[in-house]
């Protein structure tokens, strides 16, 4: 199941991920600078957050408030091995039902459960891209 879309459109990409996802816990694929942040923010504010929201790349998890509770936003890129998110707590966070979302899920994907799902972003041009909901 796709969606192509440009930042224009990405509204209409995060109701297709909200509308279509079987799961909260969220994995998104696609090459540095493919818009995996840009399209969480828009996540983050539709799920009803007003924190800022930024990439967790040095942090490796940024959480926000929304009124249903937390969303927790990891970033692996930096990450080295799998014991690093173990050491941050990555199973404790997973235990939880609420919004996470992982860029990044390569690194630790043997951490994850079967409970998840994946999204894969395509660059086309500057400014389009395809979302495969897996």
């Amino acid at each position: 199941m796709s969606v192509t879309y440009t930042l224009s459109q990405i509204d209409m990409a995060v109701r297709h991920i909200l509308d279509h996802s079987k799961s909260k816990t969220l994995l998104f694929n696609g090459e540095m600078g493919a818009g995996k942040t840009t399209l969480i923010k828009s996540l983050v504010k539709e799920l009803g957050a007003k924190d800022i929201v930024s990439s967790p790349t040095f942090s490796l998890v940024n959480e926000y408030e929304t009124p249903e509770g937390p969303i927790y936003h990891f970033d692996f890129y930096r990450i080295e091995d799998e014991s690093e998110a173990l050491d941050m707590g990555i199973e404790d966070y997973l235990a939880q039902d609420t919004w996470i979302f992982i860029e990044w899920p390569e690194k630790v994907h043997n951490l994850l459960g079967e409970n998840t799902q994946i999204l894969d972003i395509e660059v086309i041009d500057e400014k389009t891209r395809v979302l495969n909901i897996c």
